[in-house]
């Protein structure tokens, strides 16, 4: 449900519409927005009778309805689009971001390289992994703490943003001293104790879409993290699981789309995963930024053929300073700037 609150509305009028909400258990979300203050209200069980008890508060305008069962993250409470500030890099409005890096933190040579080579193309954010989720427990999982301490010096070296996945709760309050970013990977995009977790820090979250997630699942965990207090979550779109084997996965440029039409909240693009091929990435990620993105985050590495996760979908540098050109371009074409 949607309260909104009549023009020029007191704090004391929002104070008394929020006790009768604690009243009955729910909770009310403020929403300030420039013509009208809204209080989203949520919880397990709305009474029929509050919707008529609310509208003869002094100072409510009306109340209305939500139709999607995720509430927070719905445009029908904030039509007007989040912008999440990450150090002062805007995701959301006119700006078109960037973030780039490795697959996986190597080693220092490695990140600083690729920190350095990523920021001198454009690129407004890092990301890189410290912990990996492998599909083989063989397989490199990443270097832990070492890797985000690189991180790190790699951001106080070029002032780019770090973008990391976190994968357990145990792993919040150690990977939160470190990044600018809480990336929720797809596999744990419906661990909901994680985004509970993560929700809680108030820090900005990437929230990918699972491999066979549909778009309101998708939405609805990203109202985990909402619920805790925390509006500043970038959704990823990343490809999902199909019969087609020619890819990794299937880039699902509607979900860009439609989500920019359900939700408020920024939407970016992954085309590395998205295809598993690195020759294309760059034609997923301009038709990423033409289906709407607010921008795509790509994986670079200064030697794929050697790189100890996901070479094959890995941009070289030289390939990802010849890409940003064509993205600012594009981004251009609608009214947005790199």
């Amino acid at each position: 449900m949607i309260v909104v609150m009549q023009t020029g509305s007191t704090q004391e009028q929002i104070e008394s519409v929020l006790e009768r909400l604690a009243e009955y258990d729910l909770r009310g979300h403020m929403v300030y927005g420039a013509e009208r203050t809204v209080i989203g209200v949520v919880g397990a069980a709305i009474p029929p009778t509050l919707k008529e008890e609310l509208e003869h508060f002094t100072g409510v305008k009306e109340t209305l309805r939500i139709t999607q069962p995720y509430k927070l993250v719905s445009r029908e409470l904030r039509p007007m689009d989040t912008i999440v500030d990450v150090r002062g890099v805007k995701v959301g409005g006119e700006r078109c971001v960037v973030i780039a890096g490795p697959c996986s933190v190597e080693s220092e040579e490695q990140i600083m390289a690729t920190a350095r080579a990523v920021r001198e193309a454009g690129a407004s954010m890092l990301r890189g992994g410290a912990f990996k989720p492998r599909s083989s427990p063989y397989t490199f999982r990443g270097l832990g703490e070492q890797g985000l301490k690189l991180l790190a010096q790699a951001r106080d070296e070029t002032g780019l943003p770090i973008v990391t996945e976190v994968m357990t709760i145990n792993d919040v309050d150690l990977v939160a001293r470190y990044a600018d970013v809480l990336q929720i990977g797809a596999r744990n995009m419906q661990n909901y104790q994680l985004l509970e977790e993560v929700g809680r820090t108030g820090m900005p979250v990437l929230l990918k879409r699972g491999l066979s997630a549909t778009i309101e699942e998708w939405l609805l965990s990203a109202e985990y993290v909402t619920a805790q207090g925390n509006p500043n979550v970038i959704l990823c779109e990343r490809g999902i699981r199909t019969f087609e084997t020619a890819t990794r996965n299937t880039m699902d440029l509607n979900a860009v789309a439609l989500a920019k039409r359900r939700t408020h909240l920024p939407v970016i693009a992954d085309p590395s995963h998205g295809t598993g091929k690195w020759y294309l990435v760059p034609p997923l990620a301009l038709a990423s930024i033409a289906a709407g993105a607010d921008g795509i985050i790509i994986e670079a590495h200064p030697d794929p053929d050697r790189a100890r996760s996901d070479g094959g979908q890995s941009l070289s540098l030289e390939n990802f300073a010849k890409l940003m050109p064509q993205v600012a371009a594009v981004a251009a074409a609608l009214g947005k700037h790199v």
